[in-house]
């Protein structure tokens, strides 16, 4: 996947975040469920990167029966796969992506405090992890960047 410098839209409000991930998986041939929406809406609903079973709690809350997290996470991973949430792996947690009809690598800084993640584009940065790891003879498919450390509001 080729990446270059672009403008992406940022969806600031849950409906037009909502209707974004709605319109990039059907755009890939998969459905939007009922479940599968409101996982998106239990996602988006927190301001920092959870755990899948945080996702599921908020699920089973939200519906007024348990949901199986194994459920949880094969959306999760679906959304993961398709744009519409990014996994930040050091901390085993998920988020939603804030404009998930935008291809891209991310670059998440994570706060070792509040647990929140900023999310950075820098196009330039993650093309030459690309690049270096291709000079090596590796074929990237999703570069992990992940900064640990103290956010403003922490600090």
């Amino acid at each position: 996947m080729a990446h270059t410098a672009h403008v992406h839209g940022q969806h600031y409000s849950r409906a037009d975040l909502a209707a974004a991930a709605r319109n990039r998986l059907v755009s890939v041939g998969e459905q939007w469920t009922p479940l599968r929406s409101t996982v998106f809406q239990a996602l988006a609903d927190f301001d920092r990167p959870v755990s899948a079973y945080d996702v599921t709690d908020a699920v089973s809350a939200a519906s007024g029966r348990r949901i199986a997290a194994n459920s949880v996470y094969r959306i999760l991973d679906l959304f993961v796969a398709n744009n519409v949430a990014s996994r930040v792996e050091s901390a085993n947690a998920f988020i939603a992506n804030a404009h998930p009809d935008c291809p891209h690598d991310c670059i998440f800084l994570v706060c070792d405090r509040c647990g929140r993640a900023t999310h950075v584009d820098d196009d330039r940065i993650t093309g030459d992890v690309r690049s270096a790891a291709m000079a090596a003879g590796f074929t990237p498919v999703r570069p992990v960047i992940e900064v640990r450390g103290i956010c403003a509001n922490c600090a």
